[in-house]
């Protein structure tokens, strides 16, 4: 009961006209539990003959076969496919054969065998099932229990069954046909229309939608689906996503990746079935958002970096299928998409990963390439390639593998960047990259995720992550989990597991309640006070007020500066304010670095190749420590490492100078 007084009362806190729209779904959605199961048995094979004016259900097939589609879904030679990325199919016929074998590894879950029976509702990491019932009266959100509802919503979503589209590409071997057509089956049959835990979430919904359109492309002609009942019960059900789509829109008031993943599945469920309105109100709805949820520099306003690689492709993946079909794209949505891909240029790394900054659930769309998880450099590629931007391209660099499964055989492929990029600010996100082709520093001093609601961000205004002389030194921790752990979920997102001061122990921006795991109070504004890009040093300083709330307000302002010549990196922190307060600073190392202390003020940070050393000096007197931390480069994976901690407590007015550098030999 308390449950529902909070819920009231945070939607009575919403504008009046979401409060109304909000009452009117409820209302449509409350009255569906006792007619909306029933609904499949009016979308017969009659009614959708009906509703696309044809006679056969063979004939239907064909009709939606000969549609354009937005990815490449021709058979592959595997030595062309090899010589074209300078990848092997070893990776594809590997992930293939585990799925043939109903064997995954999702979210963290290590290896797992899902048995001969899949239960498409279970948790395997902790055998907890959620009951068949209509969606709406499934609680998913179990705090305080171990299970993860992510878990069968990432089973249900398929892409972990792509490989075995891949494969039959490659081979032509029915075998991953007749698999791919026996789980959708068994899923069909496991999960009634809106009557399963993997309806309680529009956004998987969708996302399955888009992934079934594949399959039908790619298996279209394979003997294995040729039976007449199999695809009249595949093209059903996959009416029915589209259909439960457009009724369960995630639709707030401020909107984030849900509601956009929801218009993406309308656009293919739209462009599909050339079902106009689903494509039209889709299409609608993502011309909208991008101009809400991207900013002017083409930043995702989420303050997640793996959340932005996930919203360019769902912004990305429709616009690509209407272009396919002869639509247009306006300049706009282009110049966005382009701005999206010129930040992820710049917030690769070194290596081609991508800082875990923000939350990350690893989602995707499509996920096609041999790449590393947290590679998202073929954005760069797809987008500057679909938009021809010379300009994109010249810094695209990374595997080729997403590029031919979207545009195939006949399209050039590079693999070498022409131009080396530099430092670059993203004022309105919030980023700042100081780079050279040594050196990769990435600043946050941006807003709260979601308009300040929270959503996908966290309390790591200032922090910082730093690579030197190609070597990660100092990450941010990541996100760990959601809902499974909400302890932990609180924990990563907190200011203590970022590299940023936290002043009394108190939060950046407070949380609201525990269990209130995607919002904060908007206690924190940042502001930028100096940027300098140069060729011999870059500069930033930035505060915010987030502590400004306290009896006794302190500003922390934070200057970072690269010396690019030498690779130094010089991190000052100076607290403005006035009384006595305690002050923390960690500083949290890859789990490659190994830290040793080495006299008064030097640490040394030992890596497999090199060691740097990091020294610092103050006006005050300054509590130095290592302690145990966790780094988690994925969902679901945590692994061990060492944070530094500095410690003062006393008067303000203080500082700190860390130099970050190579030892020389």
């Amino acid at each position: 009961m308390n449950d529902l007084f909070n819920k009231i009362r945070r939607v009575l806190r919403k504008p009046p006209r979401f409060i109304y729209e909000r009452i009117c779904y409820e209302i449509k959605a409350e009255s569906g539990r006792f007619w909306e199961p029933y609904l499949p048995q009016f979308i017969t094979s009659s009614f959708l003959l009906r509703k696309f004016k044809k006679h056969t259900i063979e004939e239907l097939w064909n009709d939606l076969a000969s549609k354009p589609y937005c990815t490449n879904c021709e058979s592959l030679d595997k030595t062309t496919y090899e010589s074209l990325t300078g990848d092997t199919t070893q990776r594809i016929i590997k992930e293939a054969s585990d799925a043939l074998k109903n064997e995954v590894d999702l979210l963290g879950s290590g290896p797992i065998s899902l048995g001969e029976a899949i239960d498409w509702s279970l948790d395997y990491k902790v055998s907890f099932a959620w009951p068949k019932r209509y969606f709406r009266s499934i609680s998913y959100a179990d705090l305080g229990k171990p299970n993860d509802v992510k878990f069968p919503w990432e089973l249900s979503r398929m892409q972990w069954m792509i490989p075995l589209g891949q494969a039959y590409l490659l081979t032509q071997d029915e075998k991953y046909a007749q698999k791919v057509k026996d789980l959708i089956l068994s899923w069909i049959q496991e999960n009634p229309y809106a009557c399963s835990v993997n309806w309680a979430c529009t956004m998987d919904v969708a996302l399955r939608l888009i992934v079934w359109t594949w399959f039908f492309h790619v298996f279209k002609e394979s003997a294995s689906w040729a039976d007449p009942t199999f695809r009249s019960d595949f093209l059903r059900s996959l009416y029915l996503h589209g259909l439960f789509t457009s009724r369960h829109l995630e639709k707030s008031d401020v909107n984030g990746n849900h509601y956009t993943a929801d218009a993406a599945g309308l656009v293919f469920a739209g462009l599909f079935f050339g079902h106009d309105a689903w494509h039209h109100q889709g299409w609608s709805i993502l011309e909208n958002e991008i101009k809400l949820q991207i900013f002017e520099d083409g930043v995702d306003f989420e303050a997640s970096i793996p959340y932005h690689r996930l919203v360019q492709e769902l912004f990305f993946f429709p616009a690509l299928y209407r272009m396919k079909q002869g639509f247009e794209i306006s300049d706009f949505y282009k110049d966005r998409l382009l701005k999206m891909a010129y930040f992820t240029a710049h917030y690769a790394r070194l290596d081609g990963s991508a800082p875990v900054w923000g939350d990350a659930d690893d989602a995707r769309v499509l996920p096609f390439g041999e790449q590393d998880l947290n590679d998202h450099r073929y954005l760069i590629g797809l987008i500057g390639t679909t938009f021809s931007s010379k300009d994109l391209l010249s810094l695209w660099s990374g595997s080729n593998t997403e590029m031919l499964w979207v545009f195939g055989e006949t399209l050039p492929l590079r693999d070498k960047p022409k131009i080396h990029l530099v430092s670059k600010s993203f004022p309105d996100g919030g980023f700042y990259v100081m780079r050279d082709q040594h050196n990769h520093v990435f600043i946050d001093c941006g807003p709260l995720g979601l308009k300040g609601r929270g959503g996908h961000g966290h309390n790591d205004i200032l922090s910082f992550e730093a690579i030197l002389e190609h070597t990660p030194l100092i990450v941010d921790p990541g996100a760990y989990v959601y809902t499974s752990d909400y302890i932990e979920r609180n924990r990563f997102r907190s200011t203590a597991y970022h590299n940023t001061p936290q002043i009394d122990d108190e939060e950046i921006n407070r949380f609201v309640r525990p269990d209130y795991m995607w919002t904060f109070h908007h206690d924190a504004h940042p502001l930028v006070e100096q940027w300098k890009e140069g060729k011999k040093e870059s500069i930033f300083r930035g505060s915010h007020t987030g502590y400004k709330r306290l009896a006794e307000p302190v500003r922390p302002i934070r200057t970072i500066k690269l010396n690019h010549g030498i690779s130094e990196l010089t991190i000052e922190d100076y607290f403005e304010g006035q009384g006595n307060h305690k002050i923390l600073i960690p500083f949290h190392f890859h789990p490659f670095v190994i830290p040793e202390r080495q006299g008064v003020n030097k640490i040394l940070l030992k890596t497999k190749k090199d060691v740097f050393q990091l020294c610092w000096e103050s006006d005050a007197s300054w509590d130095v420590a290592l302690e145990a931390t966790r780094i988690s480069p994925s969902y679901g994976v945590v692994e061990k490492s060492t944070k530094l901690l500095f410690l003062y407590d006393g008067l303000m007015g203080i500082d700190l100078k860390v130099k970050l550098s190579k030892v020389t030999q």
